[in-house]
């Protein structure tokens, strides 16, 4: 794994914690680790928070359906989905 990708991982986790207003710590979400559902249990709204979090930081958007189901199955997927949208950018 890239450096650049293992930090954005960590900010990530530190983003999630704080978005969600989470019980759990940036040392308990695993990066191949389900983010909604199943994982870390968040919801649809959490995942929203996210997403508006992540376009406020980052400039990228996360659309509905395939893209963000993708994007939002671990903290890794969504690190390289961010990744892959601000190199197209």
């Amino acid at each position: 794994m890239s450096e650049e990708k293992a930090k954005l991982i960590n900010d990530l986790k530190e983003m999630i914690v704080e978005e969600c207003d989470a019980d759990f710590s940036v040392e308990d979400i695993g990066d191949d680790e389900r983010l909604v559902g199943e994982g870390l249990e968040l919801d649809s709204l959490d995942a929203l928070q996210i997403a508006l979090a992540v376009k406020d930081r980052y400039g990228v958007r996360i659309e509905g359906g395939p893209d963000s189901r993708e994007a939002f199955s671990s903290v890794s997927k969504l690190a390289d989905f961010i990744m892959s949208h601000k190199a197209a950018a």
